[in-house]
């Protein structure tokens, strides 16, 4: 009998060991998985501190400006992705700098998304509005998401692949098009506007 209640013991323990150690692994392969997105950007006396813990499909940005000389506000948005990346810059040469912050959407798509804030003469920041792709019946030909934004040479690029008709999402054969965007001043709030279009 007291055999018997050595080996349950023993068993019962192990059994323990092997449970927490798989819970272990469980939760560093969840942490490795999960990569919050944590960066402070700066240009002359503004900075933007863009957080966002990239957990699920839906996530909240949160973007801190700093430097303001009247509103430095937090602004939270609910984002349909994760954050893949940010800038900051001065893409229309007025001297005072806007933040792009560059998201990618769950699943196979993975399509792309922008928020972004111009500073209004270093006092407060207003929203610049990027106008949905599928709305551009000539660059949106073959386009299936996968895309990636970076500044270029005084322009916002935006980078994917295109399609062709019975591509499959893994496989575009369509080639590469990069469209570059200028940022003007629209009638309400700054907009981004295709200047060109380049396909290799």
């Amino acid at each position: 009998m007291h055999r018997y209640k050595r080996w349950y013991c023993t068993t019962v323990k192990i059994a323990v060991v092997i449970f927490t150690l798989s819970s272990l692994s469980i939760n560093v392969n969840a942490e490795e998985k999960t990569q919050k997105f944590d960066k402070t950007l700066n240009l002359n006396t503004i900075g933007f501190h863009v957080t966002c813990p990239n957990e699920s499909s839906l996530n909240n940005l949160t973007i801190v400006p700093s430097g303001l000389s009247i509103d430095n506000s937090m602004i939270i948005t609910e984002i349909d992705g994760t954050v893949s990346g940010a800038e900051v810059d001065d893409l229309n040469g007025d001297g005072f700098p806007e933040i792009y912050v560059y998201i990618n959407s769950a699943g196979s798509g993975s399509y792309g998304s922008l928020v972004a804030y111009s500073s209004n003469h270093n006092k407060t920041i207003s929203p610049i509005y990027l106008p949905p792709i599928e709305e551009d019946k000539l660059n949106s030909k073959g386009y299936m998401g996968h895309d990636e934004f970076t500044v270029m040479e005084g322009n916002l690029s935006r980078r994917f692949p295109i399609y062709n008709k019975d591509d499959s999402n893994a496989n575009p054969t369509g080639g590469t098009r990069q469209l570059s965007y200028k940022l003007v001043a629209g009638e309400a709030t700054w907009t981004l506007q295709v200047i060109r279009n380049t396909t290799f």
